[in-house]
């Protein structure tokens, strides 16, 4: 009876052990870590940053570019001016008409720029005395030079009173339509 009791306790103890390694063996975690075999850990990398930039390009109001010019400003009666703009002549802006109606950026206001940023492109940028919330402007015009921007006011003494000449770093936030 002895021998019974103690072989009892012997088989109870190994099952015990068992369990107890099954069990450790098991919880070190191991079936829930992502193993990379990739031993070029850059291509990880690259692969992070084209879908970082696929982000920004989705993403309507994330800068696309960041440009430095100059930021003066026109109205529709300037000497040179015919009152309709170079990217959309049919647009009639002699009445005081500065902004437009974008589909996806809403009102808008209107800026010539160069060649270098296409027709439909919007841009952003900090204006104190002009709009305290900063500017958010489409390319509809032409007539100025390099990474100049001019703004569309009201009329030409608007343009020497409130934008004057002055500085900017803006944002693309759209290229072209």
């Amino acid at each position: 009876m002895k021998i019974i009791s103690h072989f009892n306790i012997i088989i109870k103890s190994v099952v015990l052990l068992i369990a107890v390694f099954l069990l450790v063996g098991t919880s070190n975690g191991s079936q829930f870590k992502i193993k990379n075999s990739n031993l070029n850990l850059s291509t990880d990398l690259t692969l992070m940053a084209l879908k970082v930039e696929k982000d920004i390009q989705n993403d309507i109001y994330s800068a696309k570019e960041t440009y430095e010019g100059d930021l003066t400003g026109y109205g529709a009666d300037c000497p040179l001016c015919g009152g309709h703009l170079a990217c959309m002549p049919s647009l009639d802006v002699l009445h005081g008409n500065v902004t437009y109606n974008d589909s996806t950026y809403g009102t808008v206001r209107i800026v010539a720029s160069s060649q270098n940023l296409p027709c439909g492109s919007v841009v952003r940028f900090d204006a104190p005395g002009i709009s305290n919330d900063g500017v958010t402007a489409i390319v509809l015009d032409r007539g100025v030079l390099g990474t100049a921007l001019d703004l569309l006011v009201e009329n030409n003494n608007a343009a020497y009173t409130s934008v004057g000449r002055r500085k900017i770093s803006y944002d693309v936030i759209r290229k072209g339509w």
